[in-house]
């Protein structure tokens, strides 16, 4: 009977050791429980295996998929909040136009204005950016910890949302649209080969169009593969609650 071919997308770096008939499993596992990086993974001659090769491919995959696919609405309404989008209309123009997904249509800023609570002490906001499987994937856990650790602390929270095609720096006319201090922008991030499902917390006080870019304060490498959303969450709360206090965020605040 043939060996059973498993499905290398659902595999761990873990199992590939058992699954790839390398020399010394034992001494590799050791090694490779110490770090998620490709290493051990086998070659004949100056090629990698197969496995090890296919496995690459299908991440790779992952990787630019995560990039160029939309956020599915049933996931928007699953976290019950609503959405607007930036100037961009589509994926393709977000990526050739960045300059476009900071910014938004006269429309689009008054939904925000008319579903958001004004003068929120913190305004957090979800956005798809480079990596739109890390909002079905990180927001669930994340957002309500933050949310609720900050409410803990008697800090208002504004209403929460999502914006499409979002780049970074919407804050920048998010913050003083909504007359928020504080704002958090949950984005996803620039995948790689190990995850395609990471995301970044951008937080800034006082945003504005002539903030300058060294005036955020980032949590990256958000995911069940580096900073798990539950952990990343409360040391959100600790930041923000630290930016509330002295007033200053990015640089400043170090």
């Amino acid at each position: 009977m043939s060996e059973e071919i498993r499905d290398i997308t659902q595999m761990s770096m873990m199992d590939m050791v058992d699954y790839s008939g390398i020399n010394n499993p034992d001494e590799l596992r050791k090694l490779k429980e110490r770090t998620p990086a490709r290493i051990g993974i086998g070659h004949t001659g100056a090629r990698y295996k197969t496995l090890p090769m296919l496995r690459f491919l299908a991440d790779q995959a992952a990787a630019s998929d995560a990039v160029f696919t939309e956020v599915d609405e049933a996931v928007i309404k699953k976290l019950g909040v609503f959405e607007v989008k930036t100037k961009c209309s589509s994926k393709y123009e977000m990526l050739t136009r960045p300059d476009w997904g900071r910014i938004f249509d006269e429309d689009q800023k008054q939904i925000i204005k008319e579903k958001c609570v004004a003068n929120p002490q913190v305004q957090i906001y979800f956005g798809d950016g480079l990596c739109s499987p890390s909002i079905g994937a990180n927001i669930p856990d994340l957002y309500p910890a933050i949310r609720k650790g900050l409410e803990y602390e008697n800090v208002t929270v504004g209403t929460p949302f999502f914006v499409r095609y979002c780049r970074v720096n919407t804050a920048r006319t998010i913050a003083p649209l909504l007359g928020a201090k504080v704002t958090c922008t949950l984005i996803g991030e620039r995948p790689g080969l190990l995850t395609s499902e990471s995301m970044s917390a951008y937080i800034t006080y006082n945003a504005r169009p002539d903030m300058l870019e060294s005036e955020y304060t980032v949590v990256s490498n958000i995911s069940r593969h580096g900073i798990p959303p539950v952990e990343a969450a409360a040391h959100i709360v600790d930041l923000i609650l630290e930016i509330l206090e002295k007033k200053k965020s990015g640089v400043n605040l170090s």
